[in-house]
């Protein structure tokens, strides 16, 4: 339907192109759209047959005198999807008018389908983005499952199909992150932009893409049957990349866990929160994070912050006190996530084998336990995780829903 504003917008530019007045009716005959806006409501009488027929009209200066509200001119329909859904008229002697009246025809009609496109695509998306905030917050209690597996089927989505969640995040660097001369970015104002570029990734009809808040981003990504959790990350790379080349900008994703259900897709969104939020405190400038790397960061977050910093206390305090203990805490680190190798932690570190030999040692006489008892070792490693905030909970973490 031609929206009044639309209307009133086209008459009125027309109008001042072709120096003749365009009127605009509704499916009624009631002008919604006119150069002379003292037109506006009222009714135009020749329309309604041109409506009914949807052939154009003609009227002379008699002719109009004898129809209800109308003047010398042409008036032709608006045809769209078949139907004629008002009519469009240029004030004038019809032989001077009618040379204009095929080509404001085709142009309102264009732009009235545009319109309609523009209307569909915006409720698809406020849709999808219901459902997606939905999938997010599920509660059981509140909500049945099957009630949002209908809904998603409505828009042609089918939440039994094997997918995965994401979460993107674009901020605006602060001070001195933001490139020379680049202009401040708005992320309310770019939020088509940004989902645009994600879509141009995930364009499979069944993946679902939708924004909430200024800056993030999830998707409900349908994964091939061959898919990889490294082709995954990829195509996310590929995301953060395009946006991190945009002037001021930068993204992280996290990724969560397959799922097939309502509960597991609620989960595997809630994961990959977690994964964005607990892989921006790790050491390092991947943009990417999955929760299969970050489970045991996850779990330790979980954790109160008392026990914590109990296991903290009791379990490196002789470390602790070194003046290198951020050294020997990322020999720890990379000594464990490297399987316990030594050739694999020192490529991890940057470092020599003997650099990372002699930290070792020195590690086991502070402590008293061999680094290769994996048990007391475990224990050093997750202290380590506590003490670098990787694990630590916040208050200010928003998961963007």
């Amino acid at each position: 339907m031609l929206s009044p504003s639309l209307a009133q917008e086209i008459a009125a530019d027309t109008s001042a192109v072709i120096g003749f007045n365009v009127l605009i009716t509704d499916g009624d005959g009631m002008v919604i759209g006119s150069g002379d806006s003292s037109r506006v409501g009222t009714f135009h009488e020749a329309s309604v047959e041109v409506i009914r027929t949807k052939e154009p009209a003609t009227h002379s200066a008699s002719q109009a005198q004898l129809l209800r509200g109308v003047r010398p001119g042409v008036t032709l329909p608006l045809i769209t999807d078949g139907q004629a859904v008002g009519t469009v008229g240029i004030t004038g002697t019809p032989a001077q008018v009618r040379r204009f009246g095929l080509l404001v025809k085709r142009q309102t009609e264009i732009l009235l389908r545009e319109s309609v496109m523009l209307r569909s695509r915006l409720l698809a998306e406020r849709a999808a983005e219901k459902l997606l905030t939905d999938i997010a917050s599920y509660d059981p209690q509140v909500v049945e499952s099957d009630f949002l597996v209908f809904r998603a089927a409505e828009l042609g989505f089918d939440l039994r199909l094997r997918r995965v969640a994401v979460a993107f995040e674009v901020t605006v660097p602060e001070g001195a992150a933001r490139r020379p001369g680049a202009p401040t970015r708005d992320m309310a104002l770019i939020r088509s932009e940004l989902i645009r570029t994600v879509r141009e990734v995930f364009a499979d009809p069944q993946d679902i893409v939708a924004g909430t808040a200024p800056g993030w981003i999830g998707v409900l990504h349908r994964l091939p049957a061959q898919a990889s959790p490294a082709s995954l990350a990829a195509d996310c790379r590929r995301i953060t990349d395009v946006i991190a080349a945009q002037d001021g900008l930068t993204a992280h994703a996290g990724v969560g866990e397959p799922g097939t259900s309502v509960r597991s897709l609620h989960d595997s969104y809630q994961d990959a929160c977690d994964a964005l939020r607990l892989g921006a405190r790790l050491p390092g400038h991947s943009p990417v994070h999955l929760i299969s790397d970050l489970r045991v960061h996850q779990v330790m977050a979980a954790v109160s912050q008392s026990a914590r910093n109990r296991l903290l206390d009791l379990t490196t305090a002789e470390l602790r006190a070194q003046p290198d203990w951020p050294a020997l805490r990322d020999t720890i680190t990379a000594w464990c996530e490297s399987g316990f190798n030594l050739v694999r932690a020192s490529a991890a570190l940057h470092i020599h084998r003997n650099t990372v030999v002699y930290r070792m040692n020195k590690i086991e006489q502070l402590t008293g336990r061999p680094l290769r008892e994996h048990r007391a070792t475990m224990a050093l490693y997750l202290a380590c995780l506590a003490d670098t905030g990787a694990t630590r909970p916040s208050g200010d973490d928003v998961a963007g829903w």
